[in-house]
């Protein structure tokens, strides 16, 4: 018996221009580097239920993307790098973290981050630019809206990166703005905010900003004043040395510095990161009755972040043989003795240890050997040396400290304290208006010398002869700064 088989249709196939299979078939079609052209008005790829895929090293163009991306499962906490074509579940809820984005990207590159833990408002999400733009700005972008998803798509080296989708125009890079807390804080110039700390305590940046707003801070470190030296009958003792101070102004900033900020190079404005700030404001130094044969006391140092800035140096005495030595140096030097003994004379170096800019003057120089009777010389200031004894026992002035406006307004700081008087000499006065915060300088008799300022960092009036009651004058304590724009 033999079999029968009907056939409708039968196409000879020479070559790969005309071939038809069965649906549900799989046909390979040329080889090498051939290419098939189909004609037609629609061409589907693969069957319902089934896959298309590329060879291994194939690549594909002129399919674009659909602006959508393949989620990963994977819950990210910590930074990483985006793959285009990939979302991402961000959780800050930990910390805050960066996203960077792919390096040297291609048009149509594509990515997506969603706030997995609605903690973005409080811990934010950073994309990292990695080179590229972000809507036409070479800035980082930081995401602080509470349970957004943002996607981003790579146009081109102008633009960079755009977001497509966020439902928010202000998730686009924009300006960022520096929040923090702690010490007194205070409003200058509508946009500024001050923080103030007049004793020890910690300024804490809660987010950090950008450099289209503001990513670093203005500064003023100022330690305390050094004390005033002891006066004899016969000569007079050197004023305190203003505490040390160090100034920086960010580039982000409009306020008018003090002449001896820094507003250029690697000590200017500090760039802040958010954490706590340990905050040390230093004392100045502390009183001693008149007469003693004690140096005078120096001041104490304040500091904040990488900024330390050296207490003043006491006043020398007289030229007590009981007291050798020379004049305290630190911040600011203080003002030597009067007296027989030259090395005893000499002021104290200020800018010590040395920092760029200096942060401090060294003391004035007592009267000569040839006439044992002369007056102390003044302390120096954040400005200018301390002065010297001038003739008929009169005694040098402290010197002149630093005005800033870093609070919104003008106010002096760190000034030298004024020498001690002996013999019918003039006493000194601290360092001259408008830098002044110096104590005045005592004489004989029954003259005490005065304080520096609190909190202004003066050095200390060296005391007059004999006693009073107050003697000479402490150093005053000093203070610390910040500022920054917060819109």
């Amino acid at each position: 018996m033999t079999s029968k088989i009907k056939v409708d249709n039968i196409n000879k196939v020479s070559d790969d221009s005309n071939i038809i299979k069965k649906c549900g078939s799989t046909t390979t079609v040329g080889s090498g580097s051939g290419t098939i052209v189909v004609d037609g008005s629609t061409v589907t790829l693969g069957r319902c239920g089934g896959t298309v895929a590329l060879a291994s090293g194939a690549t594909q163009t002129g399919f674009g993307r659909t602006g959508t991306v393949d989620w990963q499962t994977a819950i990210k906490t910590t930074g990483f790098t985006a793959v285009s074509g990939e979302g991402y579940f961000c959780n800050t809820s930990g910390s805050p973290f960066t996203v960077t984005l792919p390096a040297s990207p291609s048009a149509g590159d594509i990515v997506s981050v969603s706030d997995y833990a609605q903690t973005f408002d409080t811990n934010n999400l950073t994309l990292g630019r990695n080179s590229s733009n972000i809507a036409g700005q070479a800035l980082d972008s930081i995401i602080s809206t509470e349970g957004i998803a943002v996607t981003l798509v790579y146009a081109d080296a102008t633009k960079g990166w755009i977001v497509t989708e966020s439902g928010l125009q202000s998730e686009t890079p924009g300006p960022q703005f520096i929040t923090a807390t702690g010490g007194t804080i205070t409003t200058a110039c509508t946009n500024f905010k001050v923080h103030t700390f007049t004793g020890p305590g910690t300024f804490t940046v809660c987010s950090v900003g950008n450099a289209a707003g503001s990513n670093e801070v203005s500064y003023v470190v100022l330690a305390g004043g050094g004390e005033g030296g002891s006066t004899a009958p016969s000569n007079g003792g050197g004023g305190g040395g203003a505490g040390g101070y160090r100034e920086g102004k960010s580039p982000q900033d409009s306020y008018t510095s003090s002449p001896v900020a820094c507003t250029s190079g690697s000590n200017n404005g500090l760039p802040v990161s958010a954490q706590g700030y340990p905050i040390v404001v230093g004392a100045g130094g502390a009183q001693q009755p008149n007469p003693s044969n004690n140096l005078g006391n120096d001041g104490s140092v304040s500091s904040f972040s990488t900024i330390t800035s050296a207490g003043g140096g006491g006043g020398k005495l007289d030229n007590n043989p009981a007291e050798p030595g020379t004049a305290g140096q630190g911040g600011s030097g203080g003002g030597g003795g009067a007296g027989a003994v030259a090395s005893r004379k000499t002021g104290g170096i200020g800018n010590t240890p040395p920092t760029t800019p200096a942060q401090g003057q060294t003391g004035g120089a007592a009267g000569p050997n040839s006439d044992g009777v002369h007056g102390g010389g003044g302390g120096g200031g954040a400005t200018a040396v301390g002065g010297a004894t001038s003739p008929g026992n009169n005694a040098g002035t402290g010197g002149v400290g630093a005005t800033t406006n870093i609070t919104g307004s003008p106010v002096a700081y760190a000034g030298g304290g004024g020498g001690a008087a002996t013999g019918g000499g003039t006493p000194a006065r601290g360092a001259a208006s408008p830098c002044g915060t110096g104590g005045q300088g005592g004489t004989t008799p029954n003259v005490d010398g005065s304080a520096g300022t609190i909190n202004r960092g003066g050095g200390g009036g060296s005391g007059g002869w004999p006693a009073s009651g107050t003697a000479r004058g402490g150093g005053g304590s000093g203070i610390v700064i910040i500022r920054y724009k917060f819109q």
